[in-house]
């Protein structure tokens, strides 16, 4: 049997077949070990049980992990033209062929997609915070990349029709996946840079969520799958962050307005107003649909809300209606907080496992409204403790433990409760690199008083 499986993988390199990360899983990985649990060495009565950090961190223990991160993308990322048949590199970029693509045989790195859009934003904000420019030029260099060759691939794209390697998302929008997350992004380096060629891209994505996604006769932005009419937690980010930036950029108020209707229409359909929590979908065909709250999907959906509120005027009509909606979804969540300082996969599933990248975007969106007033310095512990948790998901070469796959809209338990994880999930690193970027400032903002065996936070005398 060996023999043969060696065989068929023989002819397949030979005939010029890639195998590819998209087609092939990552191999499985060890998790790495629980840590002694350890906390502050003055605490009378300690809370050290077993993986569990109860310490303040230092602005160098932030940084270590979110270092390795950028590490990891930057040896990862190859910035290369191949022919997708045969995995040659091509240098010939004056006549399109349809084999040609971005060379993603790594991952999605040099890609046109809503999570490296997360994480080319992230670099930003970390490059803001610390003051390291390597993590905006990381942002940079990928953009570069893609208008490089974006005329290529349009030219591909009217011959061949858009291809899978050919940059597919960026030439043909379908869904705010395609478009928003990674288009938020854009304009935050666009604001840097004032690249001429990212502005015309910019309101290419303006129109094409304003005008041509699909909505509901009351203006809410919805999807066609798995129902004709359905309604996703993800695309409150995969949406309301562009709208926010480009309410900014242009200091036009519809983009405020309409990124606020989203925040209340969505959580109408999605928050249930007991808990706060926020459902993952919704079906107009069958509104009494059963509610999985799902860890990343609530996450999707109080980043943001964190990234309008950070832009939005002061006095912008619908601010209070937004500021009171994240201020409950975070209180729902903080609620939730397990004992390790991580979130699980169900938020209210005990059972289910603690989950790495809702459990960041928890702790990113939580310090955030510490920051900027939305929410009391009582909160601003459980951001620490959700950092410390998160920190330690970081493995040394910069992947991830416990961070899940890209989830659909399911209608059972049991989907959500075995979503595999995967080291290289790429929708962990953006929210991994926000969150600590946004305690670095926490712990910057606040003096930090250890009394009763806990922490306590007082904003700082200017």
């Amino acid at each position: 049997m060996r023999t043969g499986l060696a065989s068929l993988i023989g002819a397949a390199l030979a005939a010029g077949v890639t195998l590819t990360a998209q087609n092939a899983p990552s191999p499985p990985q060890a998790p790495q070990p629980q840590r002694p649990g350890r906390s502050e060495p003055d605490f009378q009565w300690p809370s050290i049980a077993p993986g569990v950090d109860y310490t303040l961190p230092t602005e160098a223990e932030i940084r270590a992990p979110l270092d390795r991160i950028r590490a990891f993308f930057e040896r990862s990322t190859p910035y290369r033209i191949i022919d997708t048949a045969t995995g040659q590199p091509l240098t010939d970029l004056t006549r399109p062929i349809r084999t040609a693509g971005i060379d993603a045989r790594g991952g999605e790195f040099n890609d046109w997609t809503y999570s490296m859009g997360v994480t080319l934003a992230a670099m930003l904000q970390v490059s803001d915070v610390t003051g390291d420019k390597a993590f905006e030029q990381y942002t940079r260099k990928n953009f570069q990349f893609i208008f490089d060759h974006v005329d290529y691939f349009r030219a591909q794209a009217k011959q061949f029709g858009p291809q899978p390697g050919g940059l597919r998302r960026l030439m043909e929008f379908h869904e705010l996946d395609d478009c928003g997350a990674i288009g938020a992004a854009l304009i935050r380096l666009y604001k840097r840079d004032k690249d001429p060629r990212y502005k015309p891209v910019i309101d290419m994505i303006a129109d094409f969520i304003s005008n041509k996604m699909q909505r509901m006769p009351d203006g809410t932005l919805s999807r066609p799958r798995p129902h004709p009419i359905s309604v996703w937690s993800d695309d409150m980010y995969m949406s309301i962050p562009f709208l926010a930036q480009m309410g900014d950029l242009t200091g036009d108020q519809k983009y405020f307005d309409d990124a606020a209707r989203q925040v209340i229409q969505y959580s109408e359909r999605l928050m249930n107003p007991q808990t706060g929590l926020f459902d993952h979908s919704w079906f107009a065909h069958e509104p009494v649909d059963p509610h999985f709250y799902w860890g990343r999907g609530a996450g999707w959906a109080i980043m943001a809300m964190s990234e309008l509120l950070s832009v939005m005027p002061e006095n912008h009509p619908q601010r209070a209606k937004v500021l009171e909606i994240y201020r409950r979804g975070a209180q729902g969540a903080v609620a939730l907080q397990s004992g390790s300082g991580m979130w699980h996969q169900l938020l209210d599933k005990s059972d289910s496992y603690l989950e790495t990248s809702a459990s960041a975007m928890f702790t990113f969106a939580i310090a955030r409204g510490v920051n900027r007033g939305w929410l009391q310095p009582v909160y601003a512990p459980a951001a620490q403790a959700g950092w410390r948790a998160v920190e330690a998901r970081v493995r040394p070469d910069g992947t991830l433990d416990g961070a899940c796959v890209q989830t659909t809209a399911a209608y059972d338990a049991v989907y959500y409760y075995n979503r595999p994880t995967d080291p290289k999930a790429m929708q962990g690193f953006g929210a991994v690199l926000l969150a600590g970027a946004e305690v670095t400032t926490m712990l910057r903002n606040f003096e930090v008083q250890k009394r009763l065996n806990t922490f306590h936070y007082f904003p700082k005398k200017k």
